[in-house]
Parts: C-alpha cells; structure tokens; sequence
C-alpha cells in the first residue's frame, strides 16, 4: 500500500483505473501458475501475521521465528516483516498444487494484480484510496478474458477487512516514521515493546495478562471480553494503548 503526499502524486507512469474494467485470472491453466510464489519479496503486515498463524495453529512468536525474516522497509525508525522463502526459494506455503493457507493468504497476494494508494490528506471528507493496474512480464493472467472491476476485485478477494486494517497499521507506521523512541537507538525497549505489540500478538496477550493491563484502564466489560478471546480486538487495542503511552494520544482512558 501507498500513501500519496499533499501533492497526490501517483506512481510513475501509473494512471489510477477508476470505474475502468481490466482483465486478470488465475487458475492452474495459466502457464505462469505459482510462478509469482517464487523468489518474492512479500512484505507481511500485522494483520497478515494474526491470519496466518491462526490458520496454522501456532504462536505468533513461533511464526516469526520459523516463517519471517526482518527486512528495512520505507519507515527508517521501525522494521518491516517479510516471509522467508524455503530451500527453494518459494514461499513456505507453496503446495504442489497451489497456496496452503489461500483463505488467510497476506494482502499484498489477494491485490495483485492492483496496487492501492491512499490520500490521507484530501482537501474535504476521508482519505480516498486509488487502485492501479501493476503488471510482471512473467505473468500471462493478463492474457486471460475474464473482466473486474475494482469493486468486483475487492469483493473477491475479500480485501475490504484486509484494507480497514491496513489503514489503520497506516496510521501506527505513521507515528513510528517520527521516530517515537529517539534517544534509546535501534531496538531501544520502547520499539521492542511497539515490535510485539503489532506482529507478536501471543507474546503481547501474555505480556497483558500478566500485567493486568486492561485493569488500569476504563473499559467497557464487553470490549474487555472481547479482547480476552479474540486477536483482532487485542491488536486494536494494543495500536491504541502505543498511540497513548508514546504520543499521549487520547486513546485510552486510565483509572485514578
């Protein structure tokens, strides 16, 4: 995902498709089928990494010892995740016969063949978002004759939740680009805090539970038992208590 600047400048030589229809499919008769798999950088954002180890009934941490490797990304005072590709260069997810963990695959396999953009500083209203038609050589899905528009994309590929989430990550990169935790350098204790808290979701329940975290804030009862049983709604929380403890955003509410 892209963020656009005040001037909304659009990625070189990219032209946003609006209501414009493009042609895309992927099935086991394309010739390139799984290629795209293979020797790829895919960045995985926290909300990937909650999917994907729920799908595979694993602890977060266990995950990303196993399956990612931290990678320099856009924001030079936070790291970015990215999968690590097997002995073979592929993704570790990579069947015989295609994706593993299709249902909860990472947003940016659900997208493509689309790149999306977002205004956060429109003039009036929210921010607005803009899709792009992105293209490798090697991929013959363009070839095919099957017809989307953005919207038909966006409804197939059950990206609308994975979006809300990505804009709210959006705003946690956001305030971690401004360098939160300057003094304490690389892997101070407030960006290891910031680091469990967005992609070790497990370590971070643990980490609550032991401090009783939930009880030094005013909560409703039903968020609070919301978060107990579910990743989401403790990540949320969690993006809410960092904007607290490291920007004094008014997120939370604690006890006197």
């Amino acid at each position: 995902m892209t963020s656009l600047n005040q001037d909304k400048k659009f990625p070189e030589g990219m032209k946003p498709l609006g209501k414009k229809k493009f042609k895309f499919s992927c099935h086991p008769g394309v010739s390139c089928y799984m290629l795209c798999c293979r020797n790829v950088d895919m960045l995985l954002y926290p909300y990937d990494i909650l999917r994907l180890k729920n799908r595979i009934g694993m602890r977060s941490d266990e995950f990303i010892d196993r399956f990612v490797r931290i990678t320099q990304g856009n924001n030079p005072f936070f790291p970015s995740l990215a999968m690590q590709m097997n002995s073979k260069n592929c993704c570790p997810f990579l069947g015989d016969e295609g994706c593993l963990v299709y249902e909860d695959r990472p947003a940016v396999c659900r997208t493509y063949p689309l790149e999306r953009a977002v205004d956060r500083t429109p003039q009036k209203g929210q921010p607005q978002e803009f899709y792009f038609l992105t293209q490798h050589d090697y991929c013959k899905g363009h070839e095919e004759e099957k017809e989307w528009t953005v919207k038909e994309w966006l409804r197939d590929q059950n990206l609308m939740y994975y979006n809300a989430m990505a804009d709210v990550w959006a705003e946690m990169d956001t305030l971690f680009s401004q360098n939160p935790w300057a003094g304490e350098g690389a892997a101070g204790p407030k960006q290891r805090m910031a680091f469990m808290v967005c992609y070790n979701i497990d370590g971070f329940r643990d980490y609550v539970n032991e401090h009783s975290m939930l009880d030094h804030f005013k909560i409703p009862g039903s968020r609070k038992r919301i978060i107990a049983g579910d990743d989401e709604a403790l990540l949320n929380f969690g993006f809410d208590w960092l904007k607290f403890i490291l920007a004094d955003m008014p997120t939370l509410q604690p006890k006197r």
